[in-house]
């Protein structure tokens, strides 16, 4: 079981300069909250990987937001001729992509196709980031592919959401936040 209490000041030391905002709790709270009641949790570094990926794809605000420039400059920022919505990155994991919402909306039972925004609800956007990353959604990659008793990828699951860009400070990110998960009373 993870201690809460040594996770919080440690990432509070490690990863965020000394200061969380509640904000910020409730964000973490929520994504181990659902890692607490999932069922097919496998490994604590993929909730480790998973909070990496949050903490670089919202800026540290470990809140799910829309993509800075909204698309701008990029065929998803083009609202589409049948919905008139845009499909840029919102979210935890930066959803982007009509069909991706398409099928985000089918996993999470809300019209993300028509309200697109629902995607940073904080209760959807975890299940985004959940199911997302457990199954391959994003690029047909998935925690498994880099994490498994004979594997340990930290650069490499960066393919789980864009291809290795950043992956080397999602990486650093992902063995803080293990470290934090890890310690055991």
């Amino acid at each position: 079981m993870l201690n809460r209490k040594f996770f919080f000041d440690y990432v509070r030391n490690y990863l965020f300069g000394q200061r969380l905002r509640p904000s910020q709790v409730n964000g973490l709270t929520a994504i181990m909250n659902e890692w607490d009641s999932s069922s097919s949790k496998k490994d604590d570094r993929w909730l480790a990987y998973m909070l990496a990926t949050t903490h670089h794809e919202t800026d540290k605000t470990m809140q799910p937001i829309q993509e800075y420039g909204k698309g701008k400059g990029k065929p998803y920022g083009i609202a589409d001729p049948i919905t008139g919505q845009a499909y840029f990155g919102r979210g935890f994991v930066q959803l982007t992509w009509k069909r991706n919402y398409q099928v985000m909306s089918r996993i999470t039972g809300v019209d993300l196709v028509n309200k697109p925004d629902r995607a940073m609800d904080l209760p959807i956007a975890t299940k985004i980031l959940f199911y997302g990353m457990f199954n391959g959604s994003f690029t047909g990659k998935k925690l498994g592919d880099y994490f498994s008793p004979v594997k340990e990828d930290w650069v490499g699951a960066r393919r789980i959401i864009n291809a290795l860009d950043k992956a080397n400070i999602i990486a650093d990110y992902a063995k803080r936040y293990y470290a934090g998960i890890s310690y055991t009373v």
